[in-house]
């Protein structure tokens, strides 16, 4: 994982180069648009973090186009998923069950409440072929190499990704300093099949500071073939 940052430090230090191209961005994010046309696939999602930041373990998906996306996230020892299907989201935690994202959402009381989060990341999510797509259009450029096409993302692309794209604003939401990021994609035969994201910045909630250092690689397989399955508790949630 170092040795795939340093390379794509190195080729962001390059520059010219490399041979910017404002047509990359185009070609991104229809490599992007094709991987969502397909008629399914997966993924899986790693997270390496700093000894300051959020500790999220992998994240395992599936899409079908049309149809649902099912995703399973591990965190600081537990798994939770959520279901989506057009605007509707069903979200199950060890605690509640299968809950509708509307029920869960309204469950906040004092405290933390893990089905209320859940509830927003699924309320929040995008599937890699729509996440990478947005990031290629947050980048002040980009530029291929030989590992890959990078570019540096705008002050607003790196302070999204750090707050895992939750835009809540107003008093007692966390804000963002010193936001930084890159984004690295790998295509093949015209079409996403890896994404790498690397940010960093001073996150303030509840009058604390964390400092965060993440580094995010999605990897894309089973295209066309992948078989999203739902359970029928989660199905009647989204009804």
């Amino acid at each position: 994982m170092k040795k795939i940052f340093a390379l794509t430090l190195a080729m962001l230090a390059a520059g010219p180069l490399w041979g910017a191209d404002a047509s990359l961005k185009d070609e991104v994010t229809g490599a992007a648009t094709a991987l969502g046309n397909q008629a399914s696939y997966s993924w899986h999602t790693t997270v390496e973090a700093g000894s300051g930041s959020y500790r999220r373990g992998p994240t395992d998906g599936k899409t079908e186009k049309g149809g649902y996306t099912t995703v399973s996230i591990s965190a600081n020892d537990t798994t939770f998923e959520f279901v989506i299907q057009g605007t509707n989201a069903a979200i199950k935690t060890s605690e509640d069950g299968w809950q509708s994202a509307v029920e869960a959402a309204q469950e906040v009381g004092n405290g933390f409440n893990m089905a209320a989060l859940v509830a927003r990341m699924a309320q929040n999510f995008r599937t890699p072929a729509v996440e990478a797509g947005d990031l290629a259009g947050q980048t002040q450029s980009l530029a291929a190499g030989t590992n890959g096409i990078s570019g540096e993302l705008t002050e607003d692309g790196a302070k999204s990704l750090l707050l895992f794209r939750r835009g809540e604003s107003g008093a007692g939401s966390p804000t963002v300093a010193n936001a930084k990021g890159s984004i690295t994609l790998w295509l093949a035969d015209g079409q996403l099949v890896k994404y790498q994201t690397h940010v960093t910045g001073t996150i303030s909630f509840n009058h604390n500071d964390h400092d965060v250092d993440r580094i995010t690689t999605t990897e894309i397989k089973d295209v066309g073939t992948a078989k999203v399955e739902v359970p029928d508790d989660a199905k009647k949630k989204l009804e």
